[in-house]
């Protein structure tokens, strides 16, 4: 059965300082909840209050409807997978994931069963006699998910699981681990610093900063439209550059360096005139003809990777941007060729000049306050 979580006001503090302060989130029955962050932000440490691993300075913890604030971490019936395997060394892969079983005190068949089925689901039934040191970081991390999931919790707890695995074998594991929490249907809650490990896993994501979170949204939602410059900036790469708005004829328009363009989706309260920044990712830059009367600059550089080319661009106030285009035949363009950029106005984003707010429709953050 898995449960429902919702924290309300949640306080840690370490050393007189407050490291979380008043968090508040819900997480559904049967979610992929990701805490994305920077390190130090607080995701591991709100992972450890949940499993009852730090102490909970303020603030209230539900499974479902039940505040675990006090409840001792065996008894809160959840799974924990974490970032250096934690697996025995002395024990087999067999008894390292019957090993929760044992401690339940089950019947030996009922153990030997149970365990067989979920290494079998992980894929590792083949090892199930070789010792720890005879894996691969792969193969142990696989027992280390199974031995969490065999005790048939009803929270699954990740913290950075992926984060010891080369590149290649982070895309594989992370491909498993949706696709078994999907089969099984269990709440996961999954911490990491990887962005793009967050987007490929998760139904949710929230983004945290100095121990706030700073949007909670589906991966494309905090992608397409970011709460503010640091969620732009830490999802996905991004590209921010100062500009101003006008009001003309009841229309904005964005200036940037000499690039002035209609912005039709900017919220009714920030219709005014303005500095703003400006959010666009490398794939939001446009190459235009050049008699276009957009943002002039000159390319830095050029890089063919495949299916996409990579343009550094050269503005004229020597700021320097990422562009991504699709490889055409063309050559390469060359270093110092002077180039007119438009933007794909639909999908730019424009902050408030402090970076906290984004003005514009279609903002999206499920981050839930607590009831009064």
């Amino acid at each position: 059965m898995s449960v429902g979580i919702r924290i309300k006001n949640a306080v840690k503090i370490f050393d007189g300082k407050k490291i979380i302060d008043k968090l508040n989130v819900t997480i559904k029955p049967g979610e992929f909840f990701t805490l994305l962050g920077p390190s130090g932000c607080g995701k591991t440490t709100l992972l450890r209050m949940i499993a009852g691993f730090n102490s909970i300075e303020g603030g209230d913890f539900y499974f479902n409807d039940k505040r675990i604030n006090d409840l001792d971490p065996s008894k809160r019936n959840i799974g924990m997978v974490f970032q250096n395997y934690a697996i025995f060394p002395h024990l087999s892969v067999r008894k390292n994931v019957e090993f929760g079983l044992q401690n339940l005190k089950m019947d030996r068949t009922k153990i030997h069963e149970q365990a067989e089925s979920f290494l079998k689901l992980m894929q590792i039934d083949q090892f199930a006699n070789r010792m720890p040191a005879q894996l691969s970081g792969g193969q142990q991390q696989r027992v280390a998910i199974a031995r969490a999931l065999c005790i048939e919790p009803h929270v699954l707890l990740m913290d950075e699981p992926l984060s010891n695995l080369d590149a290649k074998l982070r895309i594989e594991m992370r491909s498993a681990i949706r696709e078994l929490q999907r089969q099984i249907g269990i709440t996961t809650i999954y911490v990491t610093h990887d962005q793009e490990e967050a987007m490929a896993v998760s139904d949710r994501i929230a983004v945290l900063n100095s121990g706030t979170i700073q949007q909670i949204g589906t991966p494309k939602a905090i992608y397409q439209r970011p709460a503010n410059t640091f969620v732009a900036s830490f999802i996905g790469h991004n590209n921010l550059i100062q500009g101003s708005i006008k009001m003309q004829d009841n229309k904005c328009m964005l200036t940037i360096l000499n690039y002035t363009v209609e912005i039709a989706n900017i919220q009714e309260q920030y219709k005014k005139d303005q500095d703003v920044l400006v959010s666009i990712r490398p794939e939001e830059f446009l190459m235009q003809p050049d008699d276009f009367n957009g943002i002039s600059a000159k390319v830095h550089d050029c890089i063919f990777l495949g299916l996409n080319t990579h343009i550094i661009i050269e503005l004229e106030n020597g700021m320097r941007f990422e562009t991504i285009q699709v490889s055409r035949i063309d050559d390469l363009l060359q270093k110092g060729k002077e180039v007119k950029l438009g933007l794909d106005i639909n999908k730019i984003n424009i902050f408030t000049l402090d970076g906290s707010t984004n003005i514009l429709t279609g903002v999206k953050n499920d981050n839930e306050q607590p009831e009064a």
